[in-house]
């Protein structure tokens, strides 16, 4: 299998944070990398991560992009909501557009960020998305009978009793625990990155700061991502890019490695790069940015 070369994954630390409140009193925080002019990109971290581990951040000045990674409502400096969902998501980003003056504006949803930026796509806020390592709409029947049986349990868990599935998470999930699921599920290629000495420290960090308010927020994503998707994809119809690796051994993202999601959309790219794992958001970084600013027109 090759090696990856872990010094060249476009891992900083975040250039500049920012806070604002939102039009309910609650605190929205963010980290920011890349030219201050540069076309935005609202990052939509993975499962109980913060804003903290950007990526591509060495690709940033070459393609004139600037990353903006929010704290979703419960994780990292974010005050919780008290009724998250997609919908409540699109809202919040709606008035963080308006505060930063953002527009025109790209999203990339990374594992469990996905349906968070498809929410931004059916919201008419983004001209283009880019889904990586996706976790799929579990729920859609073509999905269904590929999953594992304790993704099959978990789902069936959230329809018998929402509440319960999510306070019985938020009383368990730690950051360590966490941590350690990721190791547990990942691949070859993927603990090739994710064990390495920088990235496992940069990783441990943005994960001990999405538990810093303890796990209620981590549990509500996991519900709203797991349950029913009140998002229309059929008519998504800006360009959305999905990117899989073959070697992704996630049982949570998507069991066909997008392609039935690929299919839903109207303009859709899918790749599937044959030698990645869940990790190509940071080892083909350049790629998937440079793919997603191409669908905005030339000045």
């Amino acid at each position: 299998m090759p090696e990856i070369e872990t010094s060249n994954v476009g891992l900083a630390p975040p250039e500049l944070t920012g806070a604002m409140r939102l039009e309910d009193g609650r605190l929205l925080h963010w980290y920011e990398w890349g030219p201050a002019a540069g076309t935005p990109i609202i990052f939509c971290t993975g499962a109980a991560m913060s804003g903290w581990l950007g990526f591509g951040t060495d690709c940033l000045v070459e393609h004139n992009l600037r990353l903006l990674a929010p704290d979703r409502p419960g994780l990292g400096q974010s005050d919780p909501h008290p009724n998250k969902t997609l919908a409540s998501w699109a809202d919040d980003m709606w008035q963080f557009c308006a505060f930063n003056r953002l527009d025109p504006v790209l999203t990339v949803g990374f594992s469990q960020g996905a349906p968070f930026a498809l929410a931004l796509a059916a919201s008419g806020l983004v001209s283009a998305a880019a889904i990586v390592s996706g976790q799929d709409d579990l729920r859609h029947p073509n999905l269904r009978p590929l999953l594992y049986p304790d993704v099959e349990g978990m789902l069936a868990a959230i329809e018998q009793d929402p509440t319960k599935f999510e306070q019985d998470m938020a009383a368990m999930a730690t950051a360590e625990g966490f941590w350690d699921l990721i190791i547990g599920m990942s691949g070859e290629r993927d603990r090739l990155l994710y064990e390495s000495p920088d990235f496992a420290t940069a990783y441990r960090e943005t994960l001990q700061q999405g538990f810093a308010q303890g796990a209620s927020g981590y549990a509500r994503d996991l519900v709203i991502a797991m349950g029913d998707w009140p998002l229309d994809i059929e008519a998504i119809a800006i360009p959305v890019d999905l990117w899989y690796g073959r070697q992704d051994t996630s049982p949570v993202h998507s069991p066909d490695f997008g392609a039935t999601l690929a299919a839903r959309l109207q303009h859709a790219t899918l790749t599937v790069a044959e030698n990645e794992g869940g990790s190509i958001l940071w080892t083909q970084s350049g790629d998937i940015l440079r793919q997603l600013k191409s669908h905005l027109p030339h000045p």
